[in-house]
């Protein structure tokens, strides 16, 4: 196999993923990366669907439990770890499966973007911070906007930490984030990508999507929210507004009754779900497969894919 290949499975949340990636591994002799930005937490396994060691079967997953719930994580520092991680994989002898839902993750690394981690300003930072819990996330979104329609588009408006971080960017160079990015990915990753993605019927995903998250709640989603909270983490850090976390503070806290979050997580889950496919959608080099398949054929297809592109000259 060419020292430089390598795969990458991408899909909404729920579509079947991990147990994919884990047969393609088996049969590849492959190790799997993470490209999740809420598996990189300790101790919130259950909410962000973080694979078991049953689960994985024996196969060697990187970029998992790499960080603790209150630590600030970038995706520059996602970018040099899990590219230390491909390395340590190919050291191995092994193929680098590289599985996630996390748009900016993967980009980070095919696209071989380069982020400046020298614009800090931790004060510019804890004024917008402030400006958004007094007037409202809606009015940073709508300057970032103003300053940078492109990056406006790829951020969610209640993403805050990044909506912050776009205008530091900006206040600090004089330039939108989105140009920075742009400019950063001329220099080619020095590995071949062979991108393949996930799908299947909209409302079959979106009821897998509801399955998953009473499943969650079965499992104790509830209990491992009030442990992370006993433990002192900041309801605002990063990993606590993870999808399902946020929400269930509001039912440990007795604002919300259990019911009502419940409905919050699976809405919020399906919308999710189709801001990845819109994210991913734009990629024109994604080979989709669709699930309905059966996993037999899904993995027939993806070596047929594979082969067609070089993966075992």
């Amino acid at each position: 196999m060419d020292k430089g290949k390598a795969v990458v499975i991408v899909g909404p949340t729920a579509v079947g993923k991990t147990k994919i990636s884990i047969e393609l591994a088996k049969k590849l002799s492959g190790e799997i990366i993470s490209a999740d930005s809420m598996q990189i937490y300790k101790h919130m396994d259950i909410g962000t669907a973080k694979p078991s060691l049953e689960e994985m079967q024996g196969i060697n997953h990187y970029m998992i439990d790499i960080a603790e719930p209150g630590e600030e994580f970038s995706v520059a520092r996602y970018k040099d770890m899990a590219l230390e991680c491909i390395e340590r994989v190919l050291s191995n002898k092994k193929v680098s499966i590289i599985v996630g839902g996390t748009g900016l993750y993967i980009n980070s690394i095919v696209s071989n973007i380069e982020f400046s981690e020298t614009i800090t300003d931790w004060n510019y930072r804890g004024q917008l911070q402030a400006r958004a819990e007094s007037e409202g996330s809606e009015i940073l979104y709508k300057e970032l906007k103003e300053v940078d329609e492109e990056a406006a588009k790829k951020i969610h408006p209640n993403d805050l930490r990044r909506i912050i971080r776009a205008l530091e960017v900006y206040k600090y160079t004089g330039k939108p984030i989105s140009y920075h990015q742009q400019i950063s990915t001329r220099k080619p990753s020095e590995y071949n990508f062979i991108k393949i993605g996930l799908l299947m019927d909209r409302e079959e995903l979106y009821e897998r999507i509801n399955q998953r998250v009473d499943s969650m709640i079965e499992k104790g989603l509830a209990e491992e929210v009030k442990k992370l909270l006993h433990r002192g983490i900041n309801v605002n850090s990063t990993a606590m507004q993870g999808l399902g976390y946020k929400e269930m503070v509001d039912y440990c806290r007795g604002i919300k009754p259990l019911d009502e979050v419940v409905e919050i997580i699976k809405r919020d889950s399906r919308r999710y779900a189709k801001r990845q496919l819109t994210w991913f959608r734009r990629d024109k080099e994604i080979f989709w497969i669709d699930v309905k398949l059966g996993e037999k054929d899904v993995l027939k297809n993806i070596f047929i894919f594979l082969e067609a592109n070089g993966m075992f000259m």
